[in-house]
């Protein structure tokens, strides 16, 4: 057997941008044995390199994003790749491209367009342990402080981009919150109008049936006011987020006693919805203090939790508020015996409008 068909089926990464080229050497490389991994840019390389280990990296340095020079470098800095001989293999041609490569890091370079006939026998010589150096320590000096120089340039460039990047988004995160600010506020005009209507209908006595008639004319508007005061507590959630995006939350400064803010949260979650075979345990929350913030956003919080709480608790569960003073700071914590929140899931419950949704574990009937 010769040694190269000892060679065969090794892996390459070849890392080049343009379809043709990388077609080319492809099947030059196939038709030797080889195995070809192909990457289109510097991140896709830098994540292939890692996930295959190749025995060689066939490197363009004209490629997108990172250029081929500084994913070479990265490369050098990674432990599983750092000794694997990477080759440039590119058209940048002129004087001092070479020795601005082997400075990045390449092993050795080969000059585009590729000599079908050489080609074969090139890889295989860095294969086999054939690398290219500077000779000149001076030269190598000089090339070296050049190539640190454009990194610091090219960084410089890329932080500009990403800073006006950044100034665009916080535009068009401003145009967005002021757009959902006035969205809600004028639907929620006319809601209130529709509900007030309704408050008027149902204060008439000339409305027949009961409230709790099925189908009756007076049933039927209690459902509507309930659905429009619903609706209106939606409107007002979403404008609050924007609000508090776009920091325009006005927050209320007034003695707010918890205890009182806790039983009612719960009693009216329970008056609220279908009748359900919950059970809810309190401690510590008897002892808890009376402190000074915003009484309807702390309502709200704690409603949204517990609601939470009560809507993926089966029937026969049970749902823990715990409360406890820790110097000047309260901590409150409800817990369920419901299905809970994956692993995975969790890091994403604060972020904004996620929802892990299943509406098999729903349990809003009694």
């Amino acid at each position: 057997m010769s040694s190269q068909d000892k060679m065969k089926r090794i892996k390459i990464l070849y890392v080049e941008d343009d379809p043709s080229s990388a077609t080319l050497v492809r099947r030059l490389l196939e038709s030797e044995g080889y195995q070809v991994v192909h990457a289109a840019d510097g991140l896709a390389a830098i994540e292939a390199a890692r996930r295959e280990i190749p025995a060689l990296i066939l490197m363009d340095i004209n490629i997108g994003g990172l250029d081929g020079y500084e994913v070479t470098t990265r490369l050098r800095s990674i432990e599983e790749v750092e000794g694997v001989p990477i080759v440039a293999v590119t058209a940048a041609t002129l004087d001092g491209d070479r020795e601005r490569a082997l400075i990045a890091g390449c092993t050795g370079y080969i000059a585009k367009p590729i000599d079908v006939d050489k080609f074969p026998e090139q890889v295989y010589s860095f294969l086999q342990g054939t690398k290219e150096e500077i000779e000149s320590a001076e030269e190598k000096s000089e090339y070296l402080v050049e190539y640190s120089r454009s990194l610091v340039n090219r960084l410089e460039t890329k932080i500009r981009e990403l800073e006006g990047a950044h100034a665009e988004l916080q535009r068009i995160e401003k145009v967005k919150s002021d757009f959902i600010i006035l969205a809600s506020h004028e639907l929620r005009t006319p809601m209130t109008c529709v509900y007030g209507y309704i408050q008027m209908l149902l204060a008439n006595p000339d409305i027949p049936g009961d409230a709790d008639e099925e189908g009756s004319a007076r049933n039927l508007l209690h459902r509507i006011a309930a659905a429009t005061h619903r609706l209106g507590l939606v409107f007002d959630e979403i404008r609050n987020v924007s609000l508090i995006d776009a920091d325009r939350l006005d927050l209320a400064w007034e003695p707010v006693p918890l205890k009182s803010l806790i039983y009612n949260v719960v009693g009216n979650l329970q008056k609220a919805g279908p009748t359900r075979d919950l059970r809810f345990e309190f401690e510590g929350v008897e002892e808890l203090p009376v402190l000074y913030g915003d009484d309807k956003r702390l309502h709200q919080a704690l409603w949204n939790v517990v609601s939470n709480s009560i809507k993926y608790t089966p029937n026969g569960g049970c749902i823990r508020i715990v409360g406890h003073q820790i110097q000047d700071t309260v901590h409150l914590s409800i817990q369920d015996s419901g299905v809970g929140i994956p692993q995975a899931e969790q890091e994403h419950i604060f972020d904004h409008f996620y929802v892990l949704e299943d509406t098999s574990l729903h349990h809003s009937s009694g």
